[in-house]
């Protein structure tokens, strides 16, 4: 039995004529962190948002667990156990701490809600403090604790992170990628990460990718791309 949970092959994305994503490869293995790593503009986001449906790639094949998604309307894709927790985070700013977990929720008819919400008040205890806080006071680490809790109490196979340290803190964006490890190392949850800050991403993963261009240009473990001089001197030095 293949241990691959999601695999894309050949797949295109266009923005209208403007094409975002040219015929790429990749795969995330069951129980590991896959990061893809780029520069601003690689074409990252749009790979996260094409899995998920939203924008439909135009080529190629997406099958999640045997399954052919890149067909399928996105609510679909949702339901077979993808959740995202998407770049600027997107909470509902209006909503409390709790009201926005519930949301999440709903996508397992809320069947396990008391259960899941202690497991994600333990990972983010910050949560819990402000559960009854309006999530648009909450400071820009908080929102990003409450985008992941929130794709969390989806029950996700698959858990899509895109860019969670963007505009943190550093003291955040280690307690961030911290819960990461700690999501994949316990409950062996599968991850596929996009990250500008490459040096935490490629220490946390196990597969990585390197995308320019809306291509694919590099390949290997999370090790081996920290050690790539190429990947040093592109992503690694000068303060990434």
């Amino acid at each position: 039995m293949s241990d691959i949970l999601l695999q894309g092959a050949g797949v295109e994305t266009f923005y209208g004529k403007i094409q975002a994503l040219r015929g790429i490869d990749f795969e995330v293995h069951k129980g590991e962190i896959t990061t893809v790593i780029g520069a601003n503009g690689a074409g990252k986001s749009t790979l996260m948002m094409t899995i998920c449906g939203t924008p439909r790639a135009r080529a190629g094949s997406i099958v999640f667990d045997g399954v052919e998604i890149s067909k399928m309307p996105t609510h679909e894709i949702v339901h077979l156990g993808i959740a995202q927790s998407p770049e600027g985070r997107r909470i509902f700013p209006r909503m409390t701490v709790f009201e926005n977990l519930q949301m999440g929720a709903t996508v397992d008819k809320l069947q396990h809600f008391d259960e899941d919400l202690v497991k994600v008040f333990k990972l983010f205890p910050r949560l819990e403090e402000r559960r009854a806080q309006r999530a648009g006071t909450l400071s820009g680490g908080e929102q990003q604790m409450l985008a992941i809790g929130r794709a969390l109490m989806a029950r996700p196979r698959l858990l899509l992170l895109d860019e969670p340290s963007l505009g943190l803190a550093p003291i955040i964006v280690k307690l961030i990628f911290a819960a990461i490890k700690k999501l994949n190392e316990e409950e062996g949850l599968t991850v596929l990460l996009v990250e500008q800050n490459a040096f935490h991403a490629l220490r946390l993963a196990h597969r990585a990718y390197v995308m320019v261009n809306g291509k694919i240009t590099i390949t290997g473990t999370g090790a081996e791309l920290l050690n790539r001089p190429e990947v040093r001197a592109a992503y690694l030095e000068g303060g990434h």
